[in-house]
C-alpha cells in the first residue's frame, strides 16, 4: 500500500492548496501508484498538468508518496508506542527523539504525555537499547512508558482534505 502523509503546517513554505490539488491528494490517498492518466482523467486535468501538480506538491512538502509496510512482516517484529513525559523544553527534546532511525512517527500532544514516538526494532533487546539507551537519557525526559504491538489491525491514509 503507498502511503501519503500530509506536510505538518507551515513545512517547507506550503502553498494554499484549490480544489484541483486537494483533489489530485485524494485520488493518491485512494491509489499511491495511480497514474497521471487516470488522475488526470478524474479531475480534468492532462497527463503532465497533473505531473507538474503533483510535483509541485511534493516539492513543497505538501505530500509524499512513499510505500508503507507493516513492519511486523518486513523484519522488525518489535513495534511499539513510546508515550515521553518532557520537562523543561518540549521542542528540544522533540527534536533529539525525532532524529533516532527507529523513530518513524512523532507528535507532540496534550493529554498524559507530552510526545508519543512510535518505534520499529529488530526485537525486545533492541527496544530496550532504543528506551534505556537512546530516549531515556535525552536531557529533560522525565517518564517513558511503553505500549508494545502485538497485531497490527488498521493502517490508513485515505482521511481527505479540506
Amino acid at each position: 500500500m503507498a502511503r501519503l502523509r500530509l506536510a505538518r503546517d507551515g513545512e517547507r513554505g506550503t502553498p494554499p492548496l484549490d480544489d484541483v490539488s486537494k483533489a489530485i491528494i485524494e485520488q493518491l490517498q485512494q491509489d499511491g501508484r495511480r497514474s497521471y492518466a487516470a488522475i488526470g482523467k478524474a479531475v480534468g486535468l492532462s497527463e503532465a498538468a497533473v505531473r507538474h501538480r503533483v510535483q509541485r506538491l511534493i516539492d513543497f512538502g505538501v505530500m509524499q508518496v512513499v510505500a508503507v509496510t507493516n513492519p511486523l512482516q518486513v523484519g522488525f517484529p518489535r513495534a511499539a508506542m513510546i508515550g515521553i513525559t518532557v520537562e523543561g523544553d518540549l521542542e528540544a527534546v522533540a527534536d533529539k527523539v525525532e532524529s533516532l532511525p527507529e523513530v518513524d512517527y512523532l507528535v507532540i500532544c496534550a493529554g498524559g504525555f507530552d510526545l508519543m514516538a512510535e518505534v520499529v526494532a529488530e526485537d525486545d533487546d533492541h527496544l530496550l537499547e532504543i528506551l534505556n539507551r537512546r530516549i531515556r537519557p535525552i536531557p529533560g525526559v522525565t517518564r517513558t512508558e511503553t505500549f508494545v504491538y502485538l497485531q497490527l489491525r488498521k493502517q490508513i491514509y485515505t482521511w481527505g482534505t479540506r
